[in-house]
C-alpha cells in the first residue's frame, strides 16, 4: 500500500496514475475508462471512497468494545480473547499481498467491492454462529475484506483523482478515523437500545458493509488500470532488495510496533478501563477519544514531519505520550482516564508518521511502492503477538499490571526504530553504497 500521507504540494500536481512512472514528456495518456464510467467516477466515487473507508475499521473496534460479553457468551478463555484481538494484523500481513494480483487480474474497484461484500458476510453471520471457532472463522471473512481494500483504496484515490490526491487521501484518512471512533462509542449505548443482546450490538455495522457494496458495483467492470511491468528511470528501484536495507527494517520494526500498540488499543483499551471501575458506555466512549485523535492528527503530523529533515523529533514526541499515557492507566486509571485516552490516541498516531516516512525514505515512485510492501507486510506480522501476549498475561496475572508495563515497554524499541527510519536517507542511496 502506498503511503496515503504526502506532502500536498507533491502529490496534488502529479498528473500521471499511480501505476505509471514520471515520463519525460506528457506524450502518453493516461488509460482512460469508457466516458459514462468517468462521469459517473467524478459524482460517485468519493462517496465509494468514503463508505469504503468508514468500514475499514468498525469490524475490530465494535468488537473491542464488547469484548467481556461476547468472551461471557461464547465461553472465550482471556488467552483466545487475545487470539481474537491477534486476528487482524494476522490477515492483514496473510491477505492483504493477495490484492495486487487479485487487481490485476478483476481491477481494484471489484476487488474493493468484493471485500466490502466480504466485510458485510462476515459481520452478519459472525454474531450468530454459536461457537467461538465459527465466530473467529466470520471475523476472519470480514478481516479478509478489509485487507485487501486497505491496500487498494490509495490505488483507487490515486487513479481516479491524480490531480487531487492530497484532498482525497484526506477525506479517506478522516472517513477512516470517524468509522473506527464511532463504532466504538456507540456500539454500548446502541447495544442496550436492542435489548443490551451483543449480538445485536455488533450484528448493526453490518448495515455499513453493505451499505458501501451498492456504490461499488457500478465500478466492478473497470480494469483500466495498468498492469503493465514498470520501465524506465524508476524500474530498477523495484528491484531494490528491501532485506538488505537497514531503513527498510528500521521503519518494518517502527511500524509493527505501532500497530502492535493500535491493536492492543482497540482489543483492550475498553476493557482496561472497565476492569478499573469505568461504566461500560464510558468505557466505549473513552476508546472512540482514542481513535478520534486519528482525524485532526492524521492531517498536522504528515505536514509537520515532511519539513523536517529527520522525523526522529516526531517519534520521541509520540512515543512519549505513549510512556505517559500507559503510567497513568496504571497508576490512576479512573481519575484520569479521560488524560489518558487522549495522551494515548496521540501516540497511536504514529501510524500516519509510519507511512509519512515510507514515502521520504524513497527516491522514485517504484522504491516507495517496494518499500511500502515491505515494511507494512513485515510490520504486521511483527504485530501479531502482542494482542495474544497481553491476553495471555492478563490471564495468568489476574490484572492489568504486567500488559501495561508490556505496553510501555514496547514503546522504547519504538521510539529507537523511528528515529532509525527518519534519518536523512534514502533506500536507493543505500543500493547504491552497497553496490
Amino acid at each position: 500500500m502506498d503511503p496515503m500521507a504526502r506532502e500536498d504540494t507533491d502529490t496534488e500536481t502529479r498528473t500521471a496514475p499511480a501505476t505509471t512512472r514520471p515520463a519525460p514528456t506528457e506524450q502518453t495518456p493516461a488509460p482512460a475508462g469508457p466516458p459514462a464510467v468517468r462521469t459517473w467516477a467524478v459524482r460517485l466515487m468519493p462517496l465509494a471512497v468514503v463508505l469504503a473507508a468508514l468500514n475499514l475499521r468498525p469490524a475490530i473496534t465494535s468488537l473491542g468494545a464488547l469484548l467481556e460479553e461476547v468472551r461471557d457468551g461464547l465461553g472465550m478463555s482471556g488467552s483466545v480473547a487475545g487470539l481474537l484481538t491477534s486476528v487482524p494484523p494476522l490477515c492483514f500481513a496473510l491477505f492483504g499481498v493477495m490484492a495486487p494480483r487479485l487487481a490485476r487480474r478483476f481491477g481494484p474497484p471489484a476487488v474493493v467491492c468484493a471485500g466490502m461484500a466480504a466485510i458485510a458476510v462476515g459481520l452478519l453471520i459472525r454474531p450468530f454462529t454459536g461457537s467461538t471457532p465459527a465466530f473467529l472463522l466470520f471475523s476472519a471473512l470480514a478481516l479478509m475484506g478489509i485487507a485487501v481494500s486497505n491496500v487498494l483504496m490509495p490505488v483507487i484515490v490515486k487513479r481516479w483523482f491524480p490531480d487531487r490526491v492530497g484532498s482525497m487521501t484526506g477525506l479517506y484518512s478522516m472517513a477512516l478515523a470517524v468509522g473506527t471512533s464511532a463504532a466504538a462509542a456507540v456500539t454500548v449505548p446502541l447495544t442496550g437500545a436492542l435489548g443490551d443482546d451483543w449480538r445485536f450490538g455488533l450484528l448493526v455495522w453490518a448495515a455499513l458493509g453493505v451499505a458501501a457494496v451498492l456504490p461499488w458495483l457500478l465500478f466492478v467492470r473497470e480494469r483500466h488500470e495498468s498492469a503493465a511491468p514498470a520501465s524506465g528511470p524508476g524500474a530498477p528501484a523495484a528491484r531494490l532488495s528491501m532485506v538488505r536495507s537497514p531503513t527498510a527494517w528500521a521503519l518494518a520494526v517502527f511500524f509493527g510496533l505501532q500497530a502492535t500498540g493500535a491493536y492492543i488499543t482497540m482489543g483492550w483499551m475498553a476493557q482496561i478501563f472497565r476492569d478499573a471501575g469505568v461504566a461500560a458506555g464510558t468505557a466505549g466512549v473513552l476508546l472512540a477519544v482514542t481513535m478520534a485523535m486519528g482525524i485532526p492528527l492524521a492531517f498536522v503530523i504528515p505536514r509537520v514531519a515532511t519539513r523536517l529533515p529527520r522525523q526522529g523529533p516526531v517519534v520521541v514526541g509520540l512515543g512519549a505520550c505513549g510512556l505517559i499515557g500507559y503510567a497513568g492507566l496504571y497508576l490512576w486509571p479512573v481519575g484520569g482516564a479521560w488524560i489518558w485516552a487522549v495522551l494515548l490516541g496521540v501516540s497511536n498516531c504514529a501510524f500516519p508518521l509510519a507511512l509519512t516516512m515510507i514515502g521520504m525514505r524513497a527516491r522514485t515512485g517504484a522504491g516507495v511502492a517496494s518499500l511500502s510492501a515491505f515494511a507494512q507486510s513485515t510490520g504486521y506480522l511483527i504485530s501479531i503477538p502482542g494482542p495474544l501476549l497481553v491476553g495471555v498475561l492478563y490471564q495468568h496475572s489476574g490484572g492489568w499490571g504486567l500488559p501495561i508495563a508490556l505496553m510501555a515497554t514496547l514503546m522504547v524499541p519504538q521510539m529507537g526504530a523511528g528515529i532509525l527510519a527518519g534519518k536523512d536517507r534514502v533506500i536507493e542511496d543505500e543500493a547504491a553504497a552497497r553496490a
